[in-house]
């Protein structure tokens, strides 16, 4: 075939697999996940990273995930075969088709496998929205497309460093599928096939590239070196050493904010409650304010004062730490007779929303949630000891990287603890409610930048919000979130919405896995709010 007749086949072939995926997802309105459909014909290894996410989230069985995972690496590799060689270099000796195939086969086989572990991470980070837990998907990603570009052309692939070219060609590619994710939600849904088939064209010009940069490189350096493998087992590595250490961190965590530590304003007419997150500790100390007390996981003791509780006291379910701050809250209300305000911080912003789902005259009339955990409960995973279930596959390979993360750390993390399980089972409430109007409540919500990256574009809140320039749970030892929080202790409101922050969720958008819709999983079916299937209009909808 002429090169100019190949050129054309390739950016056709390119084009039509995102094409179809969108004339699939449009017409039943999952919007979520269109950001997604730039990669489904990308360059290694972002073509395996959108399937594997695909199949970690909507397998029901092993049976389903057994015959989604070869089904996608025949599909993925006949599909690169085509693509490479449709891209091949014109004067340059081409495999014959059927080692062509072969190889790619073979590629698709071992790219699932090391793309595996990162998928399932992100669909970890749509239980429990948290941004590291995002980018430590996300990141072993980039490094890895430039080492795995070269499987696809030939022997001798596992040695030595990639050409600068690669590492530009890759670095593009991770650009288009960011900035395509991102178009599609600034765009008309109705344009959205048209931007599959624009970036589905570039893939093909990247493929293109790619393939004849791995095919004619100018000079590979440490050309005996296994550099790929050195490589793929370091990047391995990263999201089991991001958790160990997370877990170090938390567990030192003590949270002593200025408002722990320092007189109340006059002007503040609460009694303040406390609630540190996940992994957190508390000493017993009390507050330098008598007014303000820390909310203990431990409860309290024989003269109704918080008990000392270390970091896995944390690792209790929502509903028992809700019904542990009712009885402090009650026990605080008599102490001072004022009206109560809570102030939360992350699992601790859950804990007080969870508590404040049904209120019975709750002496509670204010709610501060810092970092709150934003639209969790997006996918879900059975228990171990389920032998069926969406995600089933998914909750395993997350307890084998949890068990190797935790080795030698002295917390107790895992995938199944109470805690994330309450995220799990009660997904509708958490997904829908969270940032939601509380009858009799004033609420407002401080939310890291980050928290753009951890959820879904579009709006998801209804009350009042001030989106601070911070990773998460560092907001309330600022000056800044210190002055608003008081203010708004003390009645004023406060609000506060960054022009950037809409623009790096739509820019998120590509790199989340695709939520899995409630009316699917029978455990969250009967918990469903009313709406259409895959519609924000379920925010702030209670269950029928």
């Amino acid at each position: 075939m002429p090169s100019r007749w190949r050129l054309l086949a390739l950016l056709g072939v390119a084009a039509v697999v995102p094409l179809a995926e969108s004339l699939v997802l449009v017409p039943i309105g999952f919007r979520q996940a269109e950001g997604l459909i730039g990669q489904s014909s990308a360059v290694w290894p972002y073509d395996s990273y959108h399937d594997m996410r695909w199949l970690l989230v909507y397998h029901n069985s092993w049976w389903v995930f057994g015959l989604g995972l070869v089904g996608a690496i025949v599909a993925r590799g006949a599909l690169s075969a085509a693509l490479v060689g449709l891209s091949w270099p014109a004067g340059s000796p081409r495999p014959v088709r059927r080692a062509l195939l072969l190889r790619n086969l073979g590629v698709a086989a071992l790219t699932a496998a090391i793309v595996a572990p990162f998928a399932a991470l992100a669909v970890a980070a749509s239980v429990v929205s948290l941004s590291w837990v995002l980018f430590a998907s996300l990141i072993p990603m980039v490094v890895l497309a430039p080492f795995l570009q070269r499987m696809a052309v030939g022997a001798g692939w596992w040695r030595g460093l990639p050409t600068a070219k690669l590492f530009g060609w890759s670095s593009l590619n991770f650009v288009v599928i960011t900035a395509a994710g991102g178009l599609v939600w600034s765009a008309p849904e109705e344009w959205t096939p048209v931007v599959a088939v624009a970036v589905g064209m570039i893939n093909g010009l990247l493929w293109n590239r790619t393939v004849r940069a791995a095919v004619l490189p100018s000079h590979v350096r440490l050309r005996r070196v296994p550099v790929v493998p050195i490589v793929v087992v370091l990047v391995l590595a990263i999201p089991l050493v991001g958790q160990a250490l997370a877990q170090r961190d938390g567990a030192r965590s003590t949270f002593s904010p200025p408002i722990f530590n320092q007189p109340l304003p006059q002007g503040v007419p609460y009694a303040v409650i406390l609630i540190a997150g996940h992994n957190s500790a508390y000493d017993g100390r009390p507050a330098a304010d008598p007014n303000v007390e820390r909310f203990s996981y431990d409860g309290l003791d024989s003269g109704g004062r918080p008990l000392p509780y270390r970091s896995t006291a944390t690792h209790r379910s929502l509903e028992s730490s809700a019904q542990l701050l009712a009885v402090q809250v009650e026990a605080v209300h008599r102490r001072t007779g004022r009206p109560i305000a809570l102030v939360g911080e992350s699992e601790g912003a859950m804990v007080a929303r969870t508590y404040l789902r049904n209120p019975p005259k709750s002496p509670v009339t204010a709610l501060v949630m810092l970092s709150p955990l934003v639209r969790t409960g997006r996918a879900y995973y059975p228990p171990p000891n389920a032998d069926s279930g969406f995600g089933v596959a998914t909750g395993w390979l997350l307890r084998v990287m949890y068990a190797l993360a935790g080795v030698g750390s002295a917390t107790e993390d895992h995938p199944d603890e109470p805690f994330i399980r309450s995220l799990l089972e009660d997904a509708p409430f958490y997904r829908f409610q969270t940032l939601c109007p509380i009858p009799g409540v004033r609420v407002v919500a401080f939310l890291p930048i980050v928290t753009a990256a951890e959820s879904t574009p579009g709006p998801f809140t209804k009350i009042p919000v001030v989106e601070v320039l911070s990773l998460h749970v560092e907001l309330l030892g600022r000056p800044m979130v210190h002055d608003e929080v008081i203010g708004f202790l003390a009645g004023a409101d406060v609000s506060h919405v960054r022009r950037e922050y809409g623009l790096l969720q739509r820019l998120g958008a590509a790199w989340q896995a695709p939520l899995l819709t409630v009316n699917a999983n029978p455990v969250w079916r009967p918990k469903a709010p009313p709406g259409p299937a895959f519609s924000s209009a379920r925010i702030c909808r209670t269950p029928r």
